[in-house]
């Protein structure tokens, strides 16, 4: 596929895959003419609530940002654009200057083909999540890895701890356990959307990292996607796990920088 291609293909899955996860969690999303918005089942204004520009609209960035103001004041919340840096540099100029700041931006990156389900770790075993009690570990899990980011405690507990979030036809998240006491360690999901396997919610606890987990969860999510059609597999990757992905195959593609407005924005007059 072309770059071109690829870009689109990723940015349909990360949209896809927002919506999915804010929806399946108990919050809400809203598309319209170009925009998605989407409040979570966590105020957290990073990544938890936010706005991202789909497709090729031609609506001027001040009349997106006052969008999501909007959308974002009536719940009180602050939110975050996420920025495509293949695409948005004009809304990314203009989100700078209507106060947003910039958190991070992550690699988006991409791999053509499927991994082999190498990287078994001992004393471990890693199996699909597929229970509520599978689901409230993987959102500790989660809540311990993405605290090293400063994730609140109870941030991974209210978007995660649902297993429709976690399973579905479409979605297989998988779990690493320790044999000997059956503690949840490290985990890894897939979302399938528009022929993309996309990668969400990779970590390991701290307890546990080092020891390859991660990355043998990853390789089975992303094993899941490809044995349902997926063409590609995509993801967004943390600072962390950036050099693991690299080693695994995927290529680096693009940018996606985060801009927040980390308290809620003043009402519209």
């Amino acid at each position: 596929m072309t770059t071109s291609e690829l870009l689109e293909l990723a940015d349909l899955n990360l949209a896809g895959a927002t919506r999915e996860l804010a929806v399946r969690a108990g919050g809400a999303a809203h598309e319209e003419q170009g925009l998605l918005l989407w409040a979570g089942a966590h105020p957290l204004p990073v990544l938890c609530n936010g706005a991202l520009r789909i497709g090729s609209t031609q609506e001027a960035p001040v009349d997106l940002i006052a969008r999501a103001d909007a959308f974002f004041s009536a719940r009180g919340r602050g939110y975050s654009f996420q920025i495509r840096a293949h695409a948005d540099a004009d809304l990314a100029l203009c989100a700078t200057e209507a106060g947003l700041k910039e958190w991070g931006t992550s690699p988006g990156m991409v791999l053509e083909y499927p991994l082999p389900l190498t990287g078994k770790v001992k004393g471990f075993e890693i199996s699909q999540a597929e229970s509520a009690e599978d689901a409230r570990d993987f959102a500790l899990v989660m809540g311990a890895a993405y605290g090293t980011y400063g994730m609140p405690e109870d941030c991974a507990t209210a978007l995660l701890s649902r297993l429709e979030v976690l399973y579905a036809p479409h979605i297989t998240t998988w779990l690493a356990r320790e044999k000997k006491t059956g503690t949840a360690a490290a985990g890894a999901m897939c979302i399938l959307t528009h022929g993309v396997a996309g990668i969400y919610w990779v970590g390991t606890a701290p307890d546990f990292r080092s020891k390859g987990l991660a990355e043998a969860c990853t390789r089975r999510a992303v094993d899941a996607g490809f044995a349902r059609g997926a063409r590609i597999a995509s993801l967004q990757a943390s600072v962390m796990a950036e050099p693991i992905y690299r080693r695994m195959g995927f290529v680096e593609i693009t940018r996606y920088p985060t801009l927040v407005r980390f308290t809620p924005p003043t009402p519209p007059a």
